[in-house]
């Protein structure tokens, strides 16, 4: 079994600071917990931006001035600034750090619930999305919340609409409205992905932690992080980042297996080496 990519999602669009008080939203705070989780194992850094007083932007000035000093922060580390944004954002708005040249960014595989808003990805948007990736030479990371999403994207692969093998799938489970974070679920989804294809599960809120042991075990990788689960166990919230990521890697010791170093991520992914 190949080794491990974690990947910690550090903020996110909608938790907050009144959830949980480490959530990042200056530079200085993201830079601290995209280090927190670098140094407890994480070679991948999902990365969403906030300014100061914790609203979230995709603005590409705050992209280029956040990004930058957490790489400086996490040399090596394999950063994925999101596309998703904020529900109610423009299309326009939410590819602006696709500009900034990343080597990975998110493409959202289709229109959902999230909650009681409305989660817009049409079909314009994701040619527009698979447009930009394939021009700008970026890998998306396919992130489906719906089983109907992976066949979605898998039909717009197949007509060069986005980018295609090797394909890295992220399959988001549990989110209020979409599919639940079952072990079931994740196993009908892994099963639909093409041969050579790379996948990672996040578990939402109570479903981090067996989804997270679920990727473990199916040779898959983990994605932890404030945006998706604030808590270490029940009634017990996390203080960092770091301290989620550092649960992924004791969980893979006990199950028996190694965790990717950033180097080692980036060959599973099919980057180049920085």
């Amino acid at each position: 079994m190949e080794k491990l990519i974690i990947t910690a999602a550090i903020c996110g669009a909608e938790v907050t600071k009144e959830h949980n008080p480490a959530v990042p939203y200056t530079k200085e705070e993201m830079v601290r917990e995209a280090k927190a989780a670098y140094d407890a194992g994480a070679a991948v850094i999902h990365v969403h931006v906030r300014w100061d007083d914790g609203t979230p932007t995709q603005d590409k000035a705050r992209f280029a001035e956040i990004l930058p000093a957490i790489q400086e922060a996490c040399p090596g580390a394999i950063l994925i600034p999101s596309t998703g944004g904020a529900t109610g954002m423009t299309p326009e708005e939410r590819l602006q750090p696709t500009e900034l040249m990343p080597e990975m960014a998110t493409l959202d595989c289709g229109t959902c619930n999230f909650g009681d808003d409305i989660f817009v990805n049409d079909m314009p948007t994701m040619r527009a999305f698979g447009k930009r990736m394939l021009e700008n030479g970026i890998k998306p990371e396919y992130e489906c919340f719906e089983i109907g999403h992976l066949d979605t994207v898998l039909a717009m692969a197949k007509k060069g609409l986005v980018p295609g093998a090797p394909m890295q799938f992220n399959f988001v489970l549990g989110v209020n409205g979409c599919t639940p974070a079952t072990v079931e679920n994740l196993a009908f989804l892994v099963n639909k992905i093409p041969a050579g294809s790379t996948w990672t599960v996040t578990g939402v809120g109570r479903g981090a932690w067996p989804m997270a042991a679920a990727g473990i075990i199916m040779g898959g990788h983990v994605r932890v992080g404030f945006e998706d689960n604030i808590y270490l166990a029940r009634g017990h919230k996390a203080a960092s980042n770091g301290e989620l990521v550092a649960k992924v890697v004791r969980l893979a010791k006990e199950l028996g297996r190694e965790v990717a170093t950033c180097d080692e991520a980036r060959e599973i992914l099919g980057l180049k080496k920085h």
